[in-house]
């Protein structure tokens, strides 16, 4: 027995397959960004933790929120740096194909000492003593 003929595959059968090999050309530059930036945001986030724990008049100037208090500031120049280092390494890296493995392995050690810098027990040692 013989299979019965299969019809000729149209441009629209073809066109995910289409889509998904141009997803695959394109340069992997702007996810490096994203990446990069996100753990610059952390570890700029950790730096102004410790700072305004070591300098008091630091600290209070980063009070834009009474009722938050300077975490108000941190947290807004946390996401200014994110934007900012986004903005600008996407504007190099947006062309290029670049090694995941070593921006993840990069973003990996800025978000672990982010996540260092906002853990109390280490940014309280860096409180002025009383």
């Amino acid at each position: 027995m013989s299979e019965p003929a299969r019809p000729a595959a149209t441009s629209a059968d073809t066109a995910p397959a289409t889509v998904a090999r141009e997803a695959i050309d394109q340069p992997n530059g702007p996810v490096a960004a994203v990446l990069l930036a996100t753990g610059i945001g952390s570890l700029v986030l950790a730096i102004l933790v410790v700072w305004a724990q070591a300098s008091e008049s630091f600290g209070t100037s980063l009070a834009y929120s009474d009722r938050v208090g300077p975490l108000s500031g941190k947290t807004i120049w946390a996401v200014v740096a994110f934007l900012v280092s986004w903005a600008g390494l996407h504007a190099v890296l947006r062309r290029r194909d670049v090694n995941l493995r070593t921006v993840w392995l990069v973003t990996l050690v800025l978000l672990a000492l982010g996540l260092l810098g906002t853990f109390s027990p280490f940014f309280e040692l860096f409180a002025p003593e009383e």
